[in-house]
């Protein structure tokens, strides 16, 4: 899928659903145009069956996570449709409505988000790495029995950075992960070398909603991860999340959320 980016001074359209918060909204991605469905079942991890117009379509579901709070029979959804003969299915599973939330389940694109936002100084924490010339930012760079989503090079560091899709919260608390992640917590522990090897480190992650007001490890659905996530910020990992604002039409990097590691 082709998308378009953009900087997004003012709050998309989100008619008529309620976006809490104030926006500041600093990197989107225009989406296709989309089509309205209603959710039916998980066909697999990453297969559904949605209604469309009355009928049974079939939708890739572009995200691996459980998302079982998301995926509930006859919930309002939005698709993109294809007329490509290559794909095994016309539609592409976009949005979902939740509490008269919009929650992006598409995380595709959320690497070239964070990549956007870092090349044009708007991610604070990143800012020295914020420049134009190329050869700064290489993505899906090997290291360790991983390969992490960014080496960032800066005038006087290496940064290795793991991006990670949020899709719940609970009570205004957005969390990570929603199920057991071993890849996750391999992730957490080569980042935490990368630090004693003398480099930064850094996982992100973006939670594609914009009710949320702070970030934390759920420690419920995967203890082990918030242990090296907590480990890792020991070591000198940093953590860092940001919410999403999310409308039919575009999904942007809103604002930075604390992280509550205890």
């Amino acid at each position: 899928m082709r998308y378009t980016y953009t900087s997004m001074p003012h709050p998309p359209d989100d008619r008529g659903l309620v976006l809490p918060g104030a926006y500041r909204i600093i990197c989107g991605v225009r989406l296709p145009s989309l089509v309205a469905g209603r959710f039916v079942e998980r066909d697999n991890r990453f297969r559904a069956t949605v209604s469309v117009a009355g009928e049974r379509v079939a939708a890739h579901l572009p995200n691996s996570g459980r998302l079982t709070e998301l995926l509930t029979a006859d919930r309002p959804c939005w698709l993109a449709c294809f007329d490509t003969p290559r794909r095994k299915t016309r539609f592409d599973l976009m949005l979902v409505a939740h509490d008269g939330v919009l929650v992006s389940v598409e995380a595709r694109p959320l690497n070239y988000l964070f990549a956007e936002a870092l090349t044009n100084g708007w991610l604070e924490p990143f800012r020295e790495y914020a420049r134009h010339e190329r050869g700064h930012v290489h993505r899906e760079v090997r290291y360790g029995e991983s390969r992490l989503d960014f080496r960032l090079k800066g005038p006087e560091s290496v940064c290795w950075v793991e991006v990670k899709s949020v899709t719940l919260v609970e009570s205004r608390t957005a969390r990570f992960p929603d199920a057991p992640t071993a890849r996750g917590t391999r992730h957490i522990q080569e980042l935490s070398r990368a630090v004693q090897d003398g480099d930064k480190a850094a996982i992100v992650f973006v939670v594609q909603r914009g009710d949320a007001q702070r970030f934390a490890p759920h420690d419920v659905a995967d203890a082990a991860f918030g242990a090296a996530l907590r480990e890792a910020a020991d070591a000198g990992v940093g953590v860092y999340a940001w919410s999403c604002a999310v409308s039919r039409q575009t999904i942007a990097v809103d604002r930075q959320l604390p992280v509550d590691l205890r």
